[in-house]
């Protein structure tokens, strides 16, 4: 571990030297890189350090042990033994975890997909909640939430909506939010007072860049419409909309949010992006799937995560058998006792399995 350890000051130092170089500062790109490297590596570098600082403590207090005749002194350094090495343990803790595998993307936005499932009309108001409750979430975190399309029903739900959570670390905080929600409460359309179950689904991407994923123009092309819905002025009184398609994959896209037809496109792209990214990440999860796979979920879409129970006010994650009876805390976008608890299992769960940074 130490050895590990050593390496990432030694690595750090090498960053910051290359940073600090004329022929990197003009490379944007480059220096992207370096810094969201030097992000990662730094939690664990000053950890490392309070653990060196403890150490000597240690060691300056068992040199002047021996030679101390004062009982008031020998106590102190006694004590003072005793506290380095307790801080030792729990930073030595604290440094297993920091050196479990990072995911690369961590630290990257996210754009989210959400898609109304089975329960028809209830469905579609309880996916324009889900969008609400993480948009609320990404206000209470500082981060950026915005539209990229959006396709309503008619009673004010979303059949489907795809949209971009920006900020740092955004990926790393939602990225178990993937897989299939379950609601269970009595639709505002149900008269006999009968509880209905209806589900939606979710996909947390990690935000891809230009660098991360080339794409051949002859692969893809554009149609143009004009938008529907609710959108201001003059959205939906010009060709403004478009609507992607990538012949590899056929993987299908439609952009109508902003008012000009390039910012479509540019949105359109960048999803697209996203999406094979994610495809590229998926498959390279199963190619490691032998050595591990996350016991907190694999971000499947198909897989049941979470149950949302209005009448008895109750949220359940599945995957962790955690209960919590603040579902409207949740709903107003009060997510960090779920994301916290799931986070702190995956990190279990690789410590279980003996993993470290590479």
């Amino acid at each position: 571990m130490f050895d590990k350890l050593n390496a990432i000051r030694h690595r750090l130092e090498e960053i910051l030297k290359e940073l600090s170089r004329p022929e990197t500062q003009s490379d944007a790109a480059r220096v992207t890189a370096l810094m969201k490297e030097q992000a990662l590596l730094m939690p664990v570098a000053e950890t490392y350090d309070r653990y060196l600082k403890a150490e000597e403590r240690e060691r300056e207090s068992m040199e002047l042990l021996p030679d101390e005749s004062d009982p008031e002194m020998r106590t102190m350094l006694h004590d003072e033994i005793r506290d380095a090495r307790q801080e030792k343990e729990a930073l030595t803790e604290e440094l297993k975890v920091l050196l479990l595998p990072q995911d690369p993307d961590d630290m990257r936005s996210a754009i989210v997909e959400i898609r109304a499932g089975a329960g028809g009309d209830e469905a579609a108001l309880f996916a324009a909640d889900l969008y609400r409750m993480y948009a609320r979430y990404a206000d209470r975190n500082g981060w950026k939430c915005s539209m990229i399309s959006l396709s309503e029903s008619g009673i004010g739900g979303f059949k489907e909506c795809t949209f971009q959570i920006d900020g740092n670390g955004v990926f790393s905080r939602l990225k178990y939010e993937s897989g299939t929600h379950r609601v269970q409460r009595i639709p505002v359309t149900e008269s006999g007072g009968r509880i209905h179950t209806s589900t939606a689904t979710v996909a947390i991407m990690p935000e891809a860049e230009e660098v991360d994923i080339e794409i051949d123009p002859k692969d893809y092309k554009f149609d143009v419409f004009r938008a529907s819905g609710n959108g201001g002025q003059c959205v939906n009184t010009t060709d403004s909309a478009v609507r992607l398609t990538h012949f590899p994959t056929g993987i299908v896209i439609s952009c109508q949010d902003e008012k000009s037809q390039i910012k479509n496109k540019a949105k359109a792209l960048k999803v697209l992006r996203t999406r094979l990214y994610d495809l590229k990440r998926r498959e390279m999860q199963e190619e490691r799937a032998d050595l591990r796979r996350s016991q907190v979920g694999s971000g499947d879409r198909s897989e049941k995560i979470r149950t949302y129970n209005f009448p008895q006010t109750r949220v359940t994650d599945h995957r962790i058998h955690l209960t919590t009876h603040r579902i409207d805390s949740i709903m107003d976008g009060d997510l960090d006792e779920l994301i916290d608890a799931l986070a702190a299992k995956d990190r279990a769960d690789k410590l279980l399995s003996g993993g470290e940074r590479e």
